[in-house]
């Protein structure tokens, strides 16, 4: 056997193998095609029994557990659907702080009579930090 023959055969051993993995590729493709679509169907006859189930045309005795199933899941969703709304608003800034230097628990009322606690611990270091001298 010449190698030219040999070349032709190896070739054509391959274009066979090519061939056959397109038609399974091709057939694979059909199948999960059709998988989603079973699927789609499946999905429009539930929302559809869901809906005549809820406008009392169709008993729910048979399929309660299902639909307190959907029913838990909406409310899942719909609280999610919150979730989500809160985390993309921007929280507000904080309010600026008073002009005076005052520590706002010094202008504290009374409690009971006994005057108002001091600033608390803590604040003279924080004035020293912060001094507009320095």
């Amino acid at each position: 056997m010449s190698i030219l023959d040999s070349l032709a055969q190896q070739a054509g051993k391959i274009a066979n193998d090519v061939q056959g993995s397109l038609r399974r590729a091709r057939v694979e493709g059909e199948r999960r095609l059709l998988q989603r679509q079973h699927r789609a169907a499946l999905e429009e006859l539930g929302e559809r029994t869901y809906e005549l189930v809820r406008r009392g045309e169709l008993p729910e005795a048979p399929l309660s557990p299902e639909i307190a199933a959907v029913e838990s899941k909406l409310m899942e969703l719909e609280a999610k659907v919150v979730e989500a709304e809160d985390l993309r608003t921007p929280p507000e800034p904080p309010a600026p702080a008073p002009a005076s230097a005052e520590p706002a628990a010094a202008s504290a009322p009374a409690v009971d009579g006994a005057p108002a606690p001091g600033p608390g611990p803590g604040w003279e270091a924080a004035e020293r930090f912060f001094r507009k001298d320095a």
